[in-house]
């Protein structure tokens, strides 16, 4: 694969499908490609003030190039934005630029822009068009595909929204260039979740090439290709999360309840960092079951912690609520159905599965051995400080993406 081939992956939902188009130069043609699929159309541009500094003015001509002269819609930057103010403001917004049902709401950003332009977009005059035009790598190779889109409850994260599929995908792999290693690290925890739930080829594929894949070029593109794929498939099998669609929440209801207890606080964890270490937590409770060899939760921790990741409760700043606090956290993510504690355990690398009706006792008893704040915590495995990688080869450059 050449540095600058464009690949393209199809998500076949019928007469929804859709492409996702991963390589380089894509914001400059991003008009032209949507003008193919949706001639005629008009666009609002939501984006926030970050993304919209560093890329705005690029896809702005990329639009300008297909006919296209889009109304802007620029928001705060940060997980609090998926609020229902913003939310207001958005559809204020596309209905001020005279929008009509035809055209085409345009997400400039990450997993905040793209799930809360989504929702805005599902919801205007009963259902717009929507393209997806992700800037962050954990938007590129999760939340940008598959139609779930949403806001924040205080309740807990993601409670509100609608499945609404975009007409195309947008991922410039250039973008990634300007993420600051923490976001490019985040979005890798994604990445690396495909492999540990069905694809144990690509998870040991990753543990040998992640330092080319933080480097750029065809690496990264053969990964977010890969990565992408695998979410597709998955969507086009069930598409409105009633079975295997689940597989794809692994680490999540670990992680949502970490980062609701944090109060979504960027500072101090964001999504991909939660993710990873719920991956870690599942792993490591698989293995508490007898489900799992402990040697599959030490491996996905020792990539973790090499690629420069958090992989443990205590790896976050500041102090956590009890382990009650969180088992209530879990309680009220919507992966929970009717009450019962659901989550996705594996049976080894790439052997995740939907383990219903986990007993809330195991869970909380876990919660407790692993919590930094209480008692059986457990230490520190050797081989460097938590959050440390180990020879960091081509590390993304320095502005917000």
């Amino acid at each position: 694969m050449s540095s600058n081939a464009t690949v393209t992956v199809e998500v076949g939902l019928g007469d929804r499908a859709y492409d996702i188009l991963i390589g380089t130069g894509l914001l400059l043609r991003a008009g032209t490609e949507i003008s193919r699929r949706l001639p005629g159309t008009r666009a609002a541009v939501i984006t926030d003030v970050n993304v919209a500094a560093a890329h705005l003015e690029t896809l702005r001509a990329g639009l300008e190039k297909g006919g296209i002269r889009p109304a802007v819609i620029a928001l705060p930057a940060g997980e609090k934005t998926k609020s229902f103010a913003h939310l207001e403001e958005v559809v204020d917004g596309v209905l001020a630029a005279r929008l009509e049902r035809g055209d085409v709401v345009v997400a400039l950003g990450g997993g905040v822009i793209g799930d809360l332009a989504g929702f805005a977009a599902g919801i205007v005059r009963r259902g717009m068009n929507f393209v997806q035009i992700p800037t962050s790598l954990l938007a590129q190779v999760d939340s940008s595909v598959g139609g779930k889109t949403g806001i924040n409850s205080a309740r807990g994260k993601n409670l509100v929204g609608v499945f609404h599929q975009p007409k195309l995908v947008l991922a410039d792999t250039e973008v990634l260039d300007t993420l600051p290693i923490r976001e490019f690290r985040a979005g890798y925890a994604e990445l690396a979740k495909y492999g540990l739930i069905d694809r144990p080829d690509f998870f040991a594929w990753l543990e040998e090439n992640w330092g080319k894949v933080f480097a750029g070029g065809p690496q990264r593109t053969e990964a977010i290709a890969e990565a992408c794929r695998a979410k597709a498939d998955v969507v086009c099998r069930d598409e409105f999360e009633t079975g295997d669609r689940a597989l794809l929440n692994l680490g999540h209801t670990f992680g949502h309840a970490l980062e609701a207890a944090t109060r979504y606080d960027s500072a101090r964890l964001v999504h991909g960092e939660g993710v990873a270490i719920g991956m870690a937590l599942a792993y490591r409770f698989s293995s508490r079951l007898n489900l799992a060899s402990p040697d599959d939760a030490a491996r996905v921790e020792a990539h973790l912690r090499t690629v420069g990741l958090p992989w443990r409760m205590a790896d976050i700043p500041g102090e956590l609520p009890d382990a009650e606090a969180l088992l209530a956290f879990i309680a009220q993510d919507k992966k929970v159905s009717r009450g019962a504690l659901n989550f996705i355990l594996t049976r080894g690398i790439g052997q995740a599965f939907i383990a219903k009706d986990v007993p809330a006792s195991e869970v909380l008893s876990f919660l407790r051995e692993n919590h930094p704040g209480q008692q059986n915590s457990r230490p520190s495995r050797p081989g460097g400080r938590p959050g440390q990688p180990r020879g960091r080869p081509g590390q993304p450059r320095g502005r917000p993406g």
